[in-house]
């Protein structure tokens, strides 16, 4: 299991998880704010990668098992269509 950088979270993060797109995988290309729960549940369970994409994975499964999704709505208001 890789673990997951432990640079605390920047305000940023939040504007990123609407504006990133998934770089691999069977999601290649969806926002990472679109990305199914169980997808994200699964890097949970299995390890989210390195470097960046793994600590913007690591906080959208937070924020998606906490049923926060609605914190990113005005974000998404602000960062274009999407």
């Amino acid at each position: 299991m890789v673990p997951v950088d432990t640079d605390p979270m920047q305000p940023e993060d939040l504007s990123l998880l609407v504006s990133r797109q998934m770089p691999f995988g069977k999601h290649k290309g969806t926002i990472i704010a679109d990305l199914p729960g169980n997808y994200l549940n699964w890097f949970a369970r299995e390890g989210f990668p390195p470097g960046e994409i793994g600590r913007l994975l690591a906080l959208m499964q937070e924020i998606d098992h906490n049923g926060l999704k609605d914190l990113l709505k005005p974000l998404r208001q602000t960062s274009g269509p999407g």
